[in-house]
């Protein structure tokens, strides 16, 4: 699967009514960190079937990032039947972002 780009017309669709966990990446394009986590994110959701994963850049989406209380990027949401199980804010290794996941 690919990555979904999030914004608040399609957030409720995508992400609090998906029948799979969403993996959700908070960034911006001038964010070098970001730029570092998002080629794992696509690994992610390329080789990941049975979740979905979506990114919200901060900038156009700020009202998202407000909800989510995200004060520094990246930050990495992850979300089950609606409701935040797991979130981890910075660059963090592939196997991390999995293990977020489980």
């Amino acid at each position: 699967m690919s990555v979904i780009t999030i914004t608040k017309e399609n957030f409720n669709k995508e992400v609090l009514e998906s029948a799979k966990p969403v993996l959700l990446d908070f960034w911006a394009s001038w964010c070098g960190p970001c730029r570092m986590v998002s080629p794992i994110i696509d690994e992610i959701a390329a080789e990941s079937p049975d979740i979905k994963v979506g990114k919200i850049n901060v900038d156009e989406q700020n009202e998202l990032a407000a909800n989510f209380n995200v004060m520094s990027i990246p930050t990495l949401v992850v979300i089950r039947d609606g409701k935040v199980v797991n979130k981890a804010v910075g660059v963090r290794p592939k196997q991390q972002i999995l293990s977020m996941l489980a």
